[in-house]
């Protein structure tokens, strides 16, 4: 490893496998690119040991705590490749004068096509299905259409409404619950109607969740919002495992009072022996809301560019915690 070079630090997985310009750019930047060893999210204390002497960190979803800001000394950035940055402490970022960015935007298209795509398999039951057929068993089971039901997003930033303008073209209707309101041109041309929380909860035959996760919002889905809803309803988690209750989601799963859900986020990642994973009306995939070829190179020439604003001292245009500029 060259040691007159300045060095960033690359932990995902997409970012490292996939060419593109993403990686070029650092390099013609006169940067030397360090791998992650491993092929997942590294723990705090593995990330700790790796990043002494970088000036940069392209952060997927590894644990950055204050021991790992404490450890690297000469960090200036750390750009997710990703929108959420609840696993990075964004308070011992900017007390160590470190500048945090993310991506937002630029994978609003594969998440809300999962979304769509969770959405019809559950609505199908179509693993459930295949399950039956390759074990020689031909017994359908009905499910339910699309076109006509009430879909309730709760949160409509970029995700939501891309959520939203999908699902109208099958013919659902739109309710949402967001304490920003969209532009009111979009919500006339989705004919979307705002909510109180308890209401989008009690009226929707399918909700999905499009939150980051706060203080705020974690176990925002928890036994008493599952209680408001249809036993017929639908959930659908894209966005973060923190979200839902899951002990709250297994009840009402194996009682019959949720018809099904889906999630692609767990509170823990992988979720291991999740009782979640035995139920039939269940359905997991692996945090691969934005594993797409299309969103990786958006995605990772959008962090490689956010991390070489900061070294540049610009100042990029996502940036998480802009107070840290006052210390600058």
């Amino acid at each position: 490893m060259r040691l007159d070079v300045e060095k960033i630090f690359i932990t995902p997985r997409s970012f490292r496998k996939i060419d593109g310009p993403h990686r070029q750019v650092l390099i013609d930047a006169g940067y030397e690119i360090v791998e992650s060893p491993a092929e997942g999210p590294l723990e705090a204390a593995e990330l700790a040991r790796l990043v002494p002497d970088v000036v940069g960190v392209i952060l997927g979803l590894d644990e950055f705590t204050a021991e790992v800001f404490d450890r690297a000394g000469r960090l200036k950035v750390v750009s997710r490749f990703g929108v959420g940055v609840d696993k990075v402490d964004l308070k011992a970022a900017t007390a160590h004068g470190v500048v945090v960015t993310n991506t937002p935007g630029a994978n609003t298209v594969a998440v809300a096509e999962l979304t769509i795509a969770l959405i019809l398999a559950l609505a199908r039951r179509l693993p459930y299905h295949d399950r039956l057929v390759r074990e020689g068993r031909w017994t359908p089971v009905s499910g339910f259409e699309l076109c006509g039901s009430a879909l309730g997003l709760i949160g409509m930033g970029n995700i939501g409404r891309g959520v939203a303008k999908r699902a109208v073209g099958f013919g659902a209707r739109i309710l949402y619950h967001d304490p920003v309101a969209p532009p009111q041109e979009l919500l006339t041309s989705l004919e979307a109607r705002y909510c109180e929380l308890d209401d989008l909860l009690s009226e929707s035959d399918i909700i999905s969740l499009h939150l980051p996760l706060l203080d705020e919002t974690r176990n925002l889905i928890d036994g008493r919002a599952l209680g408001r809803m249809k036993p017929t309803a639908l959930l659908i988690n894209t966005s973060r495992g923190g979200l839902v209750d899951e002990q709250a989601l297994v009840e009402v799963l194996m009682q019959g009072r949720l018809a099904g859900a889906a999630c692609d986020a767990f509170a823990q990642e992988p979720p291991g022996d999740n009782p979640l994973l035995r139920l039939d009306n269940f359905i997991a995939t692996p945090h691969i809301g934005s594993a797409t070829r299309q969103t990786s190179l958006r995605m990772g020439l959008m962090a490689a560019e956010n991390a070489l604003a900061v070294l540049r001292s610009e100042r990029p245009t996502h940036v998480v915690n802009p107070e840290v500029y006052s210390l600058l």
